[in-house]
């Protein structure tokens, strides 16, 4: 059924391509809906979850016009891929971090990478908050405040997802191999999985239970019952403390 949804409307078949639109949105209701879940941390306060459900139908609406059925990717891997750029986009627009959080995170960011070259391994909570000169309540207080600052660039590379090399080369000529690609993919990859080794065992936890098992962080909460601030917390760590042994590697 997916694989005969057309690039452009043609008035004469407009019904049954509007209840064909209406059928592919019931199916794909369950996914939006988990996928604005999963990213619903990253809002502000006074947003949640449904606030990006709508986007996410757009996003899948987004889908069904521009899908090109010739192309690798199957309709579900491409539209998912619509719906959470849609999702990040909108979470990107807002631009409701305060530049004094973003000058923060940024020294955290080169605080994290300098403890790492110095210590060879990545720091811990009571290393940073020495060398920021903040006690470890100031510190979590920050970390819970600037997850959203944090997150979203390096959540987008998609080195976690299975199906993110097939969407980015839809677009390319895939007739021909991209040797240069190829070999800076495989040292990209190596590097990453050196880096999530590197991380303590509850960071490397908390990614695999977002990442891979696809769990939002208030089921994480509950699996390692701790309070989901904590969690993302934890997570927001994990991530300085990937940027941090990536840019050393750099």
């Amino acid at each position: 059924m997916m694989n005969n949804i057309a690039t452009q409307p043609s008035p004469a078949v407009g019904p049954a391509l509007e209840a064909q639109r209406e059928r592919i949105i019931k199916e794909f209701a369950h996914i939006v809906k988990a996928m604005a879940h999963r990213l619903a941390f990253r809002l502000p306060a006074y947003m949640d979850a449904e606030d990006l459900v709508s986007v996410g139908v757009i996003g899948l609406m987004d889908a069904m016009d521009k899908y090109d059925p010739t192309r690798e990717a199957k309709f579900k891997t491409y539209a998912e891929f619509r719906i959470r750029g849609a999702m990040l986009d909108e979470i990107r627009s807002m631009d409701w971090i305060p530049r004094s959080v973003h000058e923060r995170v940024s020294l955290l960011q080169r605080t994290h990478t300098e403890l790492m070259n110095r210590l060879g391994r990545p720091p811990t909570d009571e290393e940073v908050a020495a060398e920021l000169k903040m006690t470890q309540a100031e510190l979590d207080e920050f970390l819970s405040r600037a997850r959203g600052a944090v997150l979203v660039s390096l959540d987008d590379i998609q080195v976690n997802e299975p199906n993110g090399q097939k969407i980015l080369t839809m677009l390319a000529d895939t007739h021909q191999p991209d040797a240069l690609a190829t070999i800076l993919g495989e040292r990209e990859r190596a590097a990453v999985t050196n880096a999530i080794q590197q991380l303590p065992e509850k960071e490397r936890l908390v990614l695999t239970l977002y990442y891979y098992e696809e769990l939002t962080m208030k089921e994480i909460g509950r699996v390692l019952k701790v309070t989901e601030s904590r969690v993302c917390q934890i997570h927001t760590k994990a991530v300085l403390h990937l940027k941090g042994s990536l840019h050393v590697l750099q």
